[in-house]
C-alpha cells in the first residue's frame, strides 16, 4: 500500500471513530499533497509525499516556537497534536552510527577532499536520508568529517 493510500485509509478510520484532531490534520496533509500535485501536474510518489510531510513538520515546529514565545500555549498544543499525527507517516529515523556510515560511504564514493565537495556528498545522501534524518545535522556532520 502506498503512503497516499495509507493516509486515505487513516482518514476514513478517523472519520468513523470521530477523532477530530487526526481527521483535521490528515485533511491538511491531503490538501498539501493535492496542492503540490496540481501545481506541478504530477502524481506524487512516496518520497515526494514524505517531502511534503517534512515541510509541514518544519512549519509546525517553527509555529510551536513562536506560539510558546508569545505565551499562546493553546495554539502551541494544537500544533503539537498535528506534529504527533504527521510523525506517524515518517519513515523510521536512522541512529547516529547508521548516519555516520552513510556519510563515510558518500565521502569515499565522491572522493571528497574539502568543503568544495560538500554538494556532491549531499547530493548522494539526500535521497538516502530523506525523512530519516535531520539534514541540517547531517550537513554539520559532513563538514566535520571533510574539514578534519
Amino acid at each position: 500500500m502506498s503512503l497516499k493510500q495509507r493516509i486515505t485509509e487513516d482518514m476514513k478510520a478517523a472519520m468513523r471513530s470521530g477523532d477530530t484532531k487526526q481527521r483535521d490534520t490528515i485533511r491538511l496533509l491531503q490538501a498539501a499533497i493535492k496542492q503540490r500535485e496540481v501545481d506541478e501536474r504530477i502524481v506524487l510518489d512516496d518520497a515526494a509525499v514524505i517531502a511534503v510531510i517534512e515541510k509541514m513538520l518544519k512549519q509546525r515546529k517553527e509555529s510551536i516556537t513562536q506560539y510558546e514565545a508569545a505565551q499562546r500555549l493553546d495554539l502551541a498544543n494544537i500544533e503539537k497534536d498535528e506534529v504527533i499525527v504527521l510523525n506517524v507517516y515518517m519513515p523510521q529515523a536512522l541512529n547516529d552510527s547508521e548516519i555516520d556510515a552513510l556519510i563515510a560511504d558518500a565521502i569515499s564514493e565522491t572522493g571528497a577532499k574539502g568543503m568544495q565537495d560538500m554538494g556532491k556528498v549531499m547530493a548522494i545522501l539526500k535521497p538516502k536520508l530523506a525523512g530519516r534524518a535531520d539534514m541540517a545535522r547531517v550537513s554539520t556532520l559532513i563538514k566535520g568529517k571533510i574539514s578534519a
